[in-house]
């Protein structure tokens, strides 16, 4: 069973950093896309970033671009989302997802794409 747990929340002021890290464990896939997504209060779930194994291809959302980095870690199973020139509007719980492969089509920051799901992390982005 596919398990996916995030970590590296926290409290930080606007302009600060933030690394979070998603660990997987329970598959054996060769192939597979890791993406962030973010829910903060009273707004809809938002896709951050994804990458994929195969190639190391990286997707971004605009809001993001140029501040968050994400990367895999070759000798663990899983991602990181290095989070700079943080901004009270990235305030929001931080979810890591996985898929396994992708099609021709892949919608990398969509929600229906991703079959597993972690249990979030919080960042607090506030002076």
């Amino acid at each position: 069973q596919v398990q996916l747990v995030e970590s590296g929340g926290g409290l930080v002021q606007p302009g600060g950093s933030l690394r979070l890290s998603c660990e997987a464990s329970g598959f054996t896939w060769d192939y597979f896309a890791v993406g962030w997504f973010r829910q903060a209060p009273g707004k809809e779930r938002e896709g951050v970033s994804c990458i994929v194994s195969s190639d190391g291809s990286t997707y971004y959302a605009d809001s993001v671009k140029g501040r968050f980095t994400i990367s895999r870690d070759n000798a663990k199973i899983g991602a990181y989302l290095e989070m700079n020139s943080l901004k009270p509007e990235d305030t929001a719980v931080y979810y890591c997802a996985m898929r396994r492969g992708i099609s021709y089509n892949f919608a990398a920051l969509k929600e229906y794409e991703y079959s597993y799901w972690g249990q979030g992390t919080q960042v607090t982005v506030s002076s």
